[in-house]
C-alpha cells in the first residue's frame, strides 16, 4: 500500500508541462513528414535564398543545434539550465582562437599587443593547429558540464537551485572574459578572422559549404538525439525527470545519467559555437551571458519540450522572426517578439509542435471526427 501510495505521488508531482506526448506514439507519421520537409527545405535553401539570407538561415541552424542539446536536459530529463550561453561561448572562442593565430601566422594577436601582454601565453600556443582547438571546442565544454553536473547533482541541487547556480556561473564567465582582455579581447571580443584550414572565409564557395557543413550536423545531431531518446537510457532520463527517488530506488544512479546527459548537451553547444564563429566571424562575451542563455530556454519552448523537432523548430522560427521583424519594423520589433512569447507561454504552454501533436486529442479534432465518420 505505501509503494502504491508513494507512486501515486510521484506522478501527480510530476510536472505536467514536462510529461511526454501521448500523440507522438500514436501519429508518428506526422513527426516523420515534418522531419522530411524540413530536411528538404534545408536542401532547397541554397537554391533560392541570396548569400546575404544563406549566412543567417546556416547560424539559425547552430542555434538549433544548442537547442537540442538544451531539450535533452531539460524536456527529457527535467534539468533546467540557464547558464548554457557558456558552453556555446566556450566552443566558439576555442575555435576562434585558432582562427586569429592563424590570421596572425602564428603569431601573438594584436589585442594582446594593445592591451601590454609582453608574450603569448603557454596555453594558447596548442590552438595553433587545428587538431586540437576543434576537438578542444567540444571537449572542454563537456568536461565543464561533467563537473559542474557531477558536483551538482550529487549533492542533489536541482530545480530552481540549479538554475540559479548556472546562471551564476554564465555571471561569473562573462565577467572573467572581460576582466581579462589582454587573453580574451575584453568586451571586443575576436575578430578579424581570415581563413579556416587555408580556405577564404569570406567567399561564397566556403560560406556554401559551411552552410552544408552545418545542415548535416544538425540532421546528424537531430536523430542521435533522437535515436538516444528512444533508447534504454532515454526511457531512464525520463523516468528520473518523473521521478528521480523511485528511479534511485529501482536501482539506477541518476547522478550518473544526469552529469552524462548535461556534459553531452554542454558538448552539443560547443559544437554549436564552433560552427557559429566561422560563420559570424566574431565573438564576444555577449554570447555567454544570460540573456543568450534565457533565449535558448525560449526557443525550446516556444517549438516544444520533449519533442527534439520542436526544439530545432523553435530556434530556426524565433531568430527568423526576430530577423524579419527588426528589418520591417525596427522601432517596434521587440515589443511585437516579446507579445509573441507570451502568447505562446499563456495559450499554447506546450509549445508550437506540443500543441500541433495534441490536436488529435482535443474535443473539436475528435467532434469532427465523429462527424467525418456519421458521413456516408
Amino acid at each position: 500500500m505505501a509503494a502504491e501510495q508513494s507512486s501515486s505521488v510521484g506522478q501527480v508531482a510530476a510536472p505536467a508541462l514536462l510529461a511526454p506526448q501521448p500523440a507522438l506514439r500514436r501519429i508518428p507519421w506526422l513527426r516523420w513528414a515534418a522531419t522530411l520537409l524540413l530536411i528538404a527545405a534545408l536542401l532547397i535553401a541554397p537554391m533560392v535564398l541570396s548569400e546575404f539570407r544563406l549566412g543567417l538561415l546556416a547560424r539559425f541552424l547552430t542555434y538549433a543545434i544548442v537547442a537540442l542539446g538544451l531539450d535533452l536536459i531539460w524536456g527529457y530529463t527535467g534539468i533546467l539550465s540557464l547558464g548554457h550561453g557558456v558552453f556555446f561561448g566556450l566552443g566558439a572562442y576555442c575555435t576562434a582562437m585558432y582562427l586569429k593565430l592563424e590570421a596572425t601566422a602564428g603569431k601573438m594577436p594584436d589585442f594582446m599587443a594593445w592591451s601590454g601582454v609582453d608574450d603569448m601565453p603557454f596555453w594558447w600556443k596548442p590552438f595553433r593547429y587545428a587538431w586540437f582547438a576543434i576537438p578542444a571546442s567540444i571537449l572542454i565544454p563537456m568536461l565543464l558540464g561533467a563537473i559542474l553536473g557531477y558536483a551538482a547533482f550529487r549533492n542533489r541541487i536541482k530545480g530552481v537551485f540549479f538554475s540559479i547556480l548556472s546562471q551564476a556561473l554564465a555571471l561569473v564567465m562573462v565577467t572573467l572574459f572581460i576582466g581579462q582582455q589582454g587573453y580574451t579581447g575584453g568586451t571586443n571580443g575576436m575578430t578579424n578572422f581570415k581563413t579556416f584550414l587555408g580556405q577564404d572565409l569570406n567567399s561564397d564557395h566556403v560560406g556554401h559549404l559551411l552552410y552544408w557543413v552545418t545542415a548535416v550536423i544538425l540532421i546528424g545531431v537531430y536523430f542521435g538525439c533522437r535515436g538516444l531518446v528512444n533508447s534504454k537510457v532515454g526511457k531512464i532520463l525520463v523516468a528520473i525527470r518523473d521521478g528521480e527517488n523511485r528511479a534511485r530506488f529501482i536501482g539506477y544512479d541518476p547522478v550518473a545519467y544526469q552529469t552524462f546527459v548535461y556534459a553531452l548537451s554542454a558538448g552539443l553547444a560547443g559544437l554549436a559555437g564552433m560552427l557559429f564563429v566561422m560563420q559570424e566571424g566574431l565573438i564576444t562575451p555577449t554570447k555567454m551571458d544570460i540573456l543568450m542563455s534565457i533565449k535558448m530556454v525560449l526557443w525550446v519552448a516556444i517549438g516544444g519540450r520533449a519533442t527534439l523537432f520542436g526544439a530545432m523548430l523553435g530556434a530556426i522560427v524565433v531568430n527568423s522572426g526576430e530577423n524579419l521583424l527588426s528589418e520591417k519594423y525596427p522601432e517596434t520589433w521587440s515589443y511585437m517578439l516579446g507579445a509573441s512569447f507570451l502568447a505562446v507561454v499563456l495559450f499554447l504552454p506546450q509549445g508550437i509542435v506540443g500543441w500541433v501533436m495534441g490536436i488529435p486529442r482535443s474535443p473539436l479534432w475528435k467532434k469532427f471526427a465523429k462527424s467525418s465518420e456519421a458521413t456516408p
